[in-house]
């Protein structure tokens, strides 16, 4: 699959993602493990709705 994240919204995911375990982790919230998805999807570099709906955040092509 191609990329289409570019580098901010990687970094946002990657950082929303480590958050939201991190609240998981600290038993603030159950739902802290749904940042799962953004951090791979963050590392990856590919987001599977982006590819449905036909979003490019990519500049490189």
């Amino acid at each position: 699959m191609a990329r289409n994240e570019g580098s901010l919204d990687r970094a946002v995911r990657i950082f929303l993602g480590i958050f939201l375990i991190g609240m998981a982790l600290s038993g603030v919230t159950a739902w802290g493990w749904l940042g799962v998805v953004p951090l791979l999807t963050g590392l990856v570099g590919v987001c599977p709705a982006y590819s449905i709906f036909g979003i490019n955040t990519c500049k490189v092509r």
